[in-house]
């Protein structure tokens, strides 16, 4: 049995979208007009890093078993599929379009997974003892979650790391660090046995690239903690969000390696955070494996380059951990500044465009 996904969003969206396609199951992305039209044309591209080759390797739609389909947001019926994968930045979801059609998967009751920095607020709202309502003011729409049943939405922690090279058509995504996308389950069983079905099938999957058969990384672990997708969130505040200095970016690398102690002392921080919401120390990630794939990183986060490419919007989560901290009775001054320098560079972003 095959399932029909739809995924909200053709860059990122495409790397999850890839390992499916490689399963054998339906995949339609949800992109802009010409975006869609090349992917309808010419398929997706991931290249991939395998262990062992020195090359990366080249994985098109076009040789998979999966059947792909992109499509405009005002094209979409979300009640056609089994599962929708949200895969935008937590501020695209209220662009004109796309909030519409994120209404229209709010009133399906399709199971929604997420994968994003950002939770999703009905998310957070499976969370004990979290007060939602104080953390609106991280989000750049809250209203546009306000119609989905927390049931219905669960989290992905996108550990994998990737990007749209420069030089490529925008349906060629390359991945730089191949980790697994760690996913909680939903509340119901019904809509958990789809997300372990997919585990299993993207766990068997196999790509020939002309000389055999080969197992192909990224894959999709299914966990019975709400907590396990909260562990990206050490890693967004002691190096994503270090990437930003006042009046320019480092890689990821950098920002971890500069101050290896100061590194660990924010990590363990947010770590001790999660733990105060109710995660163990299985849930999380050991600060040693974190800065041990960190040296890979040798380019600045999604949202450094955001901000210095001028957006009036990134994804906040060093907001949300704040204010989440808050509520615990917790507080770190790395973190304060950290908040501090992005709200200064969306102003100064907002007051050119203005």
């Amino acid at each position: 049995m095959s399932y029909n996904v739809l995924i909200l969003g053709a860059s990122y969206g495409s790397l999850f979208g890839t390992k499916l396609l490689m399963a054998g199951h339906r995949v339609s992305l949800v992109c802009t007009k010409p975006t869609a039209d090349l992917i309808n044309r010419e398929g997706t591209v991931v290249r991939m890093p395998i262990k062992g080759r020195a090359a990366p390797l080249d994985i098109s739609s076009k040789a998979l078993p999966g059947a792909l389909l992109a499509a405009t947001p005002d094209a979409v019926d979300p009640g056609r599929f089994d599962l929708i994968v949200l895969g935008m930045q937590e501020a695209q979801y209220g662009a004109a379009g796309v909030r519409e059609l994120t209404g229209r998967v709010a009133r399906s009751r399709t199971p929604c997974l997420a994968i994003m920095n950002m939770p999703p607020l009905p998310y957070l709202k499976r969370i004990p003892g979290l007060a939602t309502d104080a953390l609106e003011a991280c989000y750049a729409d809250p209203g546009v979650w306000t119609d989905f049943d927390p049931a219905l939405v669960t989290l992905a922690s996108p550990d994998p790391q990737a990007f749209r090279p420069p030089d490529q058509p925008k349906n060629v995504l390359q991945v730089g660090l191949p980790t697994n996308f760690k996913a909680a389950r939903f509340d119901g069983a019904d809509a958990t046995a789809i997300l372990r079905r997919l585990e299993a099938d993207i766990d068997a999957a196999r790509f020939d690239p002309g000389d055999g058969a080969i197992e192909v990384p990224v894959k999709l672990k299914v966990h019975e903690s709400v907590f396990v997708p909260l562990a990206k969130w050490p890693m967004l505040v002691a190096g994503n969000y270090r990437c930003i200095r006042r009046d320019d970016m480092i890689p990821i690398r950098d920002a971890v390696h500069g101050d290896v102690a100061a590194s660990r002392e924010v990590y363990d921080w947010a770590s001790a955070l999660c733990k105060a919401l109710g995660a163990e120390d299985e849930d999380l990630v050991p600060f040693e494996k974190y800065a041990k794939a960190a040296e890979g990183l040798g380019k600045p986060s999604s949202a450094a380059r955001a901000l210095f490419g001028g957006a009036e919007h990134i994804e906040r989560v060093d907001c949300l951990v704040r204010r989440i901290a808050r509520q615990k009775g917790m507080q770190s001054a790395t973190l304060d500044e950290i908040v501090r320098l992005v709200d200064e560079r969306l102003t100064k972003n907002r007051v050119s465009a203005g």
